[in-house]
C-alpha cells in the first residue's frame, strides 16, 4: 500500500476523530477551531500524495470544480434529504483516488454550509462526507471493483444508510445524551434511518443513471491531461 494510502487511513481513523472528540468537550462557537484542525489535518493526505513531485494547478483545479460540483448537488435539490452531493464525492473518489474523495467530500460539506449555516455538526460532516469519498477510491480504483453501474448504485445507498448517515447521527449522544443506552440509541438511530434511506436513494439514483457518463468524462480529462494520477 502506498504512503499516501496509510497516511489516509491514518488521518481518517485515528487524527480527525480524536480532533471530534476532542471538539465535543470545548463550548460556545468553538467548533470553528474543530473545524479550522479537520481541514489541515485532511489536506495531509493530498500532500503525501504529491510527494515527489509538483502539484500542476489543473489538478488543483480539479478538485476545485469537483467540490464546486458536490455543492450544486446539495444545495441546487430542493428537496430536503435528497441530494447528489454523496454520489459527486464517490465519484471523485472512485475517478481519482481515495485521497481526492476524502478532500472533495469534507471540502463540499464546509463550503455547503454556508449556504444553510456552519454549526457544531459541521467537522462531523466533514468527515462523514469525506469518508464516503475514501471509501469510494479504494474499493473501485485501479479495477479492485468492477465500475459497474448497479454495483456502484448500492455502494452508494448502504453507504449513505449504514455509515455517513449514522456517523451524523452518533454526533447526538456525545453533544445531548448523558450515557449510551437502548433507548437513546433508538431515539437518535429512529428517525435517522428514514432521512438516511432518502439520500442513499438519491445517491444510488444519480450513480445508477449518471455514474458512467460522469466516470467517463473524468476519465478522459486524468488520461489526456495527466492530471491526478494518485494511485
Amino acid at each position: 500500500m502506498k504512503k499516501s494510502h496509510i497516511v489516509t487511513l491514518l488521518v481518517c481513523f485515528l487524527l480527525i476523530p480524536a480532533t471530534l472528540f476532542l471538539g465535543t468537550k470545548l463550548s460556545g462557537r468553538s467548533y470553528y477551531i474543530t473545524i479550522t484542525l479537520v481541514l489541515l489535518e485532511l489536506m495531509i493526505p493530498l500532500f503525501m500524495a504529491f510527494e515527489g513531485r509538483k502539484p500542476q494547478a489543473r489538478e488543483l483545479v480539479i478538485i476545485a470544480v469537483l467540490s464546486a460540483m458536490a455543492i450544486a448537488g446539495r444545495v441546487a435539490i430542493p428537496i430536503p434529504d435528497f441530494k447528489a452531493i454523496f454520489a459527486i464525492i464517490m465519484l471523485s473518489g472512485i475517478a481519482f483516488g481515495p485521497e481526492t474523495g476524502f478532500m472533495v467530500g469534507a471540502i463540499s460539506a464546509f463550503a455547503s454550509n454556508f449556504f444553510y449555516s456552519q454549526g457544531f455538526y459541521t467537522p462531523w460532516q466533514m468527515f462523514s462526507y469525506g469518508l464516503g469519498g475514501m471509501l469510494a477510491g479504494f474499493l473501485f480504483g485501479k479495477g479492485r471493483l468492477p465500475q459497474n453501474r448497479w454495483l456502484m448504485a448500492i455502494f452508494g445507498f448502504v453507504t449513505v444508510v449504514v455509515l455517513i448517515g449514522p456517523i451524523m447521527d452518533s454526533m447526538t449522544f456525545f453533544l445531548g445524551f448523558a450515557k449510551l443506552t437502548w433507548a437513546n440509541l433508538a431515539l437518535v438511530f429512529g428517525p435517522g434511518f428514514a432521512h438516511n434511506c432518502l439520500n442513499g436513494g438519491c445517491t444510488a439514483a444519480v450513480m445508477l443513471i449518471f455514474g458512467k457518463p460522469f466516470l467517463g468524462i473524468l476519465n478522459r480529462v486524468q488520461v489526456k491531461y495527466g492530471m491526478l494520477d494518485l494511485e
